[in-house]
């Protein structure tokens, strides 16, 4: 059996305003086109289809579309479950009249047990959950409630909920799993270049020992091929890049295609983007100098740019991002790393202790370089005793 595994589409999101819609169809376009030379037997989205639980409407009709045409035109069977970013009952809507037309999608915990057998695997598609909806769920198997109780961690939650989908395993069968979490190879915390770090929405990250009965798992939730824990248990990371961080140093954006043939086979394929974001981290004047910029991809690609060791008080009258739109394009992030700010970071102080007024002074200095005026300062003390009063 041979499948392609995708994740993380986040369908309707957007760049600091910049809908990405048109370069998600386009990395469609490429997963699909994958699927077909590849010849796969179905494919795979692990979680996190849409961006939110209410997706616009132009996102959904998106959606609609590109499963319309891997299910229905092409004849591929689809096996997805939500993410943390889903809404999990709207997602249900429609499952059981979709496994009609090879359409599998779980969006709830109760449907995780049971697996989609197909002639030589056991699919197993497990759903972002938290450790509540573990909860409700054992209750409602009848589950003492002394025990149900001491369901405190997502850890406790998954070791239940793997040791009931262990108990339909077909031991003549390959055991594949596919999941929404954030799992790092040991218990200690790995370092994750997407929208998480060693939490996820308040859940810890899990230890990759806990699926080790699993020929391989198909991970979702973190954006970056690169966290995958192992050799058969892999995140493909999001299709699209979302953000600065994932648009720094070597982060391919692509799929994998899963062979259980061989399982621990590297066969990552590569997406293009349509229009890719370039960030940049330099000085106003090599920004300015055409010696620079005309090496980098203007009005083709998106731009993050920083402007290094930038003194505002010498650019008051320059409206800064209106020009450097003029010479790069679309700048769909400006960011200042100004020369003024105090850089020792050696001590802290809780912040609980500082007025709501001195709050606001310190963060005007450290944007601006300088310090509130005295009719700002009045202004600030104006709005907070409007909203102390309030």
């Amino acid at each position: 059996m041979k499948l392609l595994h995708t994740a993380d589409w986040h369908i309707g999101r957007t760049l600091n305003g910049y809908s990405l819609l048109d370069e998600q169809k386009y990395a469609f376009k490429q997963i699909l086109k994958i699927a077909k030379a590849e010849n796969v037997d179905g494919i795979v989205v692990a979680g996190d289809l849409y961006d939110r639980a209410i997706p616009s409407t132009d996102a959904i009709t998106a959606l609609n579309e590109m499963f319309k045409e891997i299910n229905i035109d092409n004849k591929l069977p689809i096996y997805a479950i939500s993410g943390n970013h889903d809404g999990a009952k709207r997602l249900n809507y429609g499952r059981d009249w979709m496994e009609f037309n090879n359409f599998y999608i779980n969006t709830l915990l109760d449907e995780a047990v049971t697996p989609v057998e197909t002639k030589d695997s056991q699919l197993f598609l497990l759903p972002f959950f938290d450790p509540m909806d573990a909860r409700v769920y054992y209750q409602k198997q009848g589950m003492a409630e002394d025990k149900v109780k001491n369901i405190k961690t997502i850890g406790d939650a998954m070791s239940l909920v793997l040791d009931d989908i262990y108990q339909n395993f077909d031991p003549n069968k390959k055991h594949l799993l596919i999941t929404h979490f954030a799992i790092s190879p040991s218990a200690k915390d790995i370092d994750l270049t997407s929208e998480t770090t060693s939490k996820v929405g308040g859940l810890e990250t899990l230890n990759a020992a806990l699926f080790d009965k699993f020929d391989y798992v198909m991970l979702g939730h973190i954006h970056t091929h690169l966290a995958s824990p192992s050799k058969t248990m892999k995140y493909s990371g999001s299709p699209v890049k979302f953000n600065v961080k994932e648009a720094k140093g070597e982060n391919d954006k692509g799929i994998y295609i899963v062979d259980t043939e061989n399982l621990e086979e590297d066969n990552f394929k590569e997406i293009v983007p349509h229009t890719d974001l370039i960030v940049l981290n330099e000085t106003w004047e090599t920004l300015l100098d055409p010696d620079f910029y005309k090496k980098q991809p203007v009005n083709q690609d998106w731009f993050a740019i920083k402007i290094k060791q930038f003194d505002r008080t010498k650019h008051v009258s320059t409206n800064v991002r209106a020009q450097l739109q003029d010479i790069y394009g679309t700048v769909v992030e400006l960011d200042y790393d100004n020369i003024e700010k105090n850089t020792d970071t050696t001590s802290s102080e809780n912040i609980d202790t500082i007025s709501n007024e001195e709050v606001v002074d310190r963060f005007f200095t450290s944007i601006t370089g300088n310090q509130l005026s005295k009719e700002q300062e009045s202004i600030v003390d104006d709005i907070f005793t409007e909203l102390r009063g309030e």
